[in-house]
């Protein structure tokens, strides 16, 4: 695990001391873009706890059509997701990072985020997680993130360009690696260039994967394994994206697609249909027919995936 100018800060209790509670800290090392770090760390934490990032997502309501614009906060998607109670249950940390930029919408096109070791969002989030795993003594071999929308499209950012830091990664209704790269609109599906939301950005499997090589030339070692998870009713964040995430990581990993699973079989449900790739421990994708935007967090599939459960 390699650190990148980190130093350690203080943490702000946003409530009592006394039971576990989404917190703010701050002061918690290199954040060249003000990105704001909010923490959920159980009562009983794990002699040596994994790390969850969960990048917040364009917020929606599940029981409606409505798409909402880009916005949300961190307490929202603390409040969006059940992984405060498994993080209770198995001990580990959630890390929530917030942006007020971009219409509150995470930075995926600037050169900065895109390069390792370079500045943007994506360098005040490995801030958070070094802090995290130097404060709560941390299993660095046991990092993930995972996001919706924008926090999807940040969650290929950060697998893509910090290899070394991330164990897996589950991206719900995101984009491929570097799909909105040179973009001088603001990086959201609502931004003058929609070319890569609406799935017209298209390239071959390795195309897609020399993009993420290139955003840290001559690393060797380790990739994040991927889950990729879409709606095929997604009309802000198309399907065609989830499919190019699925050719990137699928050049990246060095995997095939083996075999398609339909029907009760499927552990995200049986309007998904799950692409297996390999022995899916790697790569996997899943596809909900009549599901839109975001497609709604499975959170024991993500995390048996991650080897948390």
């Amino acid at each position: 695990m390699k650190f990148i100018g980190t130093t350690l800060g203080t943490l702000a209790l946003a409530g009592s001391v006394l039971g576990a509670s989404l917190q703010r800290v701050s002061d918690f090392g290199t954040n060249p873009t003000s990105v704001q770090m909010y923490i959920y760390v159980p009562e009983k934490v794990a002699s040596k706890p994994s790390l969850i990032v969960a990048v917040r997502h364009i917020p929606n309501t599940p029981l409606t059509s409505q798409l909402h614009p880009c916005g949300g906060t961190a307490s929202q998607w603390y409040s969006g997701t059940r992984l405060p109670s498994y993080a209770d249950a198995q001990g580990f940390i959630v890390i929530y990072p917030q942006t007020t930029r971009y219409s509150n919408c995470w930075d995926v096109n600037n050169a900065g985020s895109l390069t390792h070791g370079g500045s943007g969002d994506a360098l005040g989030i490995i801030s958070m997680v070094n802090y995290t795993l130097s404060k709560y003594n941390g299993d660095s071999s046991k990092v993930f993130v995972m996001g919706g929308s924008s926090g999807a499209m940040m969650t290929s950012v950060m697998a893509g360009a910090y290899p070394e830091v991330f164990e897996a990664g589950a991206a719900y209704s995101g984009v491929p690696f570097a799909c909105f790269a040179g973009s001088k609109s603001d990086p959201t599906p609502f931004g003058a260039n929609q070319t890569c939301a609406q799935g017209q950005l298209q390239h071959t499997p390795e195309e897609w994967a020399q993009f993420v090589r290139n955003a840290y030339p001559g690393y060797t070692g380790k990739r994040p394994r991927m889950q990729v998870i879409h709606g095929l009713a997604d009309t802000l964040v198309r399907p065609q994206c989830g499919y190019e995430q699925l050719k990137q990581w699928s050049a990246v990993l060095n995997v095939t697609s083996t075999k398609n699973n339909t029907g009760s079989s499927v552990p995200e449900g049986s309007q998904y249909t799950e692409m297996i790739y390999g022995d899916g421990t790697q790569l996997v994708g899943y596809f909900g027919q009549g599901v839109g935007h975001i497609a709604p967090p499975n959170e024991p599939v993500m995390l048996k995936f991650f080897g948390l459960l």
